[in-house]
């Protein structure tokens, strides 16, 4: 659920650039500092659906090794 979140999340700061950019607001100064907080929000956003993709494996490389200590 988390994943599906964050990707959603995600998009709507880089629907947010489309917008301004169809509007003409891109080219002054705070539609570049608006561009880069937008840019900044979906980075994160991004990060952390790419680093819940990741958990699963990462459990599962952690768990094999205590199991075979206590065997």
């Amino acid at each position: 659920m988390t994943l599906v979140l964050s990707v959603v999340l995600g998009i709507l700061p880089l629907m947010g650039i489309v917008w301004m950019i169809l509007g003409g607001a891109i080219t002054t100064v705070d539609g570049l500092f608006m561009s880069l907080i937008l840019l900044a929000l979906s980075g994160i956003l991004f990060l952390n659906a790419a680093l819940e993709l990741r958990k699963p494996k990462l459990a599962n490389k952690n768990v094999a090794p205590q199991a075979q200590k206590t065997s």
